[in-house]
């Protein structure tokens, strides 16, 4: 038998799932060294650990009966960070357990209480939960926690920077001191050393980590675009990966609401996953996308822990995660199982040295990649379409007859036309990107429509990170109107000026005073308002013309000449200062951010 060193019953649970061979961390937690041993297990996430602890802590369950016996006191406690986590696992172990006839108590917020207290007191050997929900249990004293031989932490980085610390030591203090601790992290920060030290003793270090932090089945790519084209990056790189399921991460629900109806209105089958949704909604959205009625999730960090999807493939940072362990537990929702997947990192033009210098500290080897362009979007889209056109496919004698009539009445070459038709109708089109790789091009020395221009200026420069390649969108979306309606754009170390033609100055200014609050700012604390003088430069060669005349053979210019988005008239195009750069003494304002 493959797995001869395992208990008999979960070898045959293993084996009717369809098993052939243990991953790297559950062969190392059945391992003669690690029975009976508290464990300090270092592993990614989607590499079995669910199941290497149901292995784990068999020892401590399964004696020599072939079902376990009735339990008093729950045997096993297993506490994950979020009620997705808690669920997966309880699953899993239902499974894995289900010969010994194990019964499995899930205890998570959402559900109703008075049920799990029946559950409790009707004799479960497994009890998976969340710390509060836990924490409340043992309080009211339907959990006891007495006779528990093992207690598994799963994600325990995560539920101490979630701030369940007081909740896990309340239920830690309750336990039996002889009882085994199996500590399981993706990483190992100072705290998780503290809390392994306060309750594990002499315990046995495992980790399947490599040294890529990234997983090794998980393609890295990064795009860096304008602030304001966030949104249009992520239909982009929807329609041209097609993924049976993707996951797009957003920080706040805020964002994961805002997302979620554009895309919804683009004509994506999307669903929406945050803390300000009810556990029933959260089962909705995961079961749509279990049954293929939607492919596109929008979450939070935390509201996605956890999410197990076999189908998928595409993971999208739409923003950038706070740090490199964030990052690995997104992208870790793909890539499992052995199978293939693809992390995008959305990267706004400001933040791009930051984000260069995380891959860095993570040892991830992210491709920086383009935008897809409509024109590729097309192109994967025509590949696709004759492959699912052209597959084989069954059909009755009802379908036979539609045909005969159809090429009675058409020729094959406009029923072929109408089908092809019929495919790209239900596919939400590609958007046009402002900030393309030609954003930043010089324009003519002489534009038509800019001979008479009025001068506005925004309140972030060079120290600010300040691009024409996000500034110019910003631009556009901000006073409706397009780049060609854009001029000369000047920027300073702390402000920037451009010019629009005054034929259309008025209507520029209303539809940025509409896309403002009521300080005249942006939500990325942006404030745009009119600068008849122009730069500093300009206003002061005007005051020369005025009291001196022309000076030299030649007439004074009263203005610059039209330079190319972002170019200096001194010093030529400037390049974006790294993130964070800023004036000494001066208040920081930061670049837009975040998907708009």
């Amino acid at each position: 038998m493959t797995f001869a060193h395992l208990p008999s019953q979960l070898a045959q649970a293993l084996e009717a799932h369809g098993y052939t061979a243990l991953t790297p961390v559950q062969s190392a937690v059945s391992e003669p060294e690690a029975h009976g041993r508290d464990l300090v297990v270092s592993a990614q996430t989607g590499s079995g650990k669910t199941v290497a602890f149901g292995l784990a802590m068999a020892n401590e369950l399964i004696r020599d009966e072939s079902a376990l016996p009735f339990a008093t006191a729950p045997l096993a406690l297993v506490i994950a960070p979020t009620r997705e986590l808690a669920l997966q696992v309880s699953r899993e172990l239902q499974w894995l357990y289900a010969p010994t006839h194990a019964r499995i108590a899930t205890c998570v917020g959402g559900m109703d209480p008075s049920r799990e207290r029946r559950m409790l007191q009707g004799g479960a050997h497994i009890v998976v939960g969340t710390p509060g929900r836990l924490r409340d249990h043992h309080e009211r004293g339907a959990l006891d926690l007495s006779a528990l031989a093992c207690v598994v932490l799963d994600e325990a980085d995560e539920m101490l920077d979630m701030g369940f610390r007081e909740d896990l030591e309340e239920l830690l203090d309750a336990t039996p001191e002889n009882r085994r601790t199996l500590l399981f992290s993706a990483t190992m920060p100072k705290p998780i050393e503290a809390l392994a030290k306060r309750y594990q003793s002499n315990a046995l270090r495992i980790s399947t980590v490599g040294e890529n932090r990234g997983h090794g089945d998980i393609a890295y790519r990064a795009v860096a675009v304008a602030p304001a084209e966030i949104e249009a990056a992520v239909v982009n790189l929807l329609r041209f990966h097609e993924a049976e399921t993707a996951m797009l991460f957003c920080a706040t629900r805020d964002n994961v609401r805002r997302l979620h109806a554009t895309l919804l209105e683009r004509g994506f089958t999307a669903v929406a996953l945050s803390g300000e949704h009810s556990q029933s909604e959260r089962n909705n959205a995961l079961q749509a996308l279990r049954d293929r009625r939607a492919r596109v999730c929008v979450a939070t960090d935390v509201a996605a822990r956890g999410i197990d999807l076999p189908s998928l493939s595409l993971v999208v940072h739409v923003e950038i995660p706070r740090d490199a362990e964030t990052l690995q537990h997104r992208s870790g929702r793909t890539g499992r199982a052995g199978k293939k997947g693809t992390a995008v990192l959305i990267v706004p033009f400001p933040r791009r040295r930051r984000v260069e210098m995380m891959l860095r500290g993570a040892r991830i080897n992210a491709e920086w990649v383009e935008v897809p362009t409509p024109e590729a979007i097309r192109a994967q889209d025509r590949e696709r379409l004759l492959e699912t056109i052209l597959a084989p496919v069954e059909t009755d004698e009802a379908d036979l007859e539609i045909a005969r009539t159809l090429l009675e009445q058409r020729s094959p070459e406009e029923l072929a036309a109408a089908l092809v038709r019929a495919h790209r109708a239900a596919l939400p089109q590609p958007e046009e990107l402002l900030s393309g790789s030609d954003a930043g091009r010089a324009q003519p020395a002489h534009r038509p429509g800019f001979d008479d221009v009025m001068w506005f200026r925004m309140d972030v420069g060079r120290r600010q990170n300040a691009d024409p390649r996000w500034i110019l969108p910003t631009l556009c979306r901000r006073g409706h109107v397009s780049r060609q309606e854009i001029g000369a754009i000047r920027i300073a170390p702390n402000e920037t000026w451009f010019q629009v033609p005054r034929a259309i100055a008025e209507r520029f200014a209303e539809a940025v005073r509409r896309t403002a609050d009521p300080k005249g700012e942006d939500e990325n604390g942006i404030h745009i308002e009119p600068a008849p003088d122009g730069p500093r430069e300009v206003a002061r060669d005007n005051r020369r013309s005025a009291n001196d005349g022309p000076r030299g053979d030649g007439p004074r210019h009263n203005g610059p000449r039209n330079l190319a988005p972002g170019a200096d008239e001194r010093r030529g195009p400037r390049r974006p200062h790294p993130a964070g750069a800023r004036p000494q003494g001066k208040p920081h304002r930061k670049g837009p951010q975040g998907a708009r």
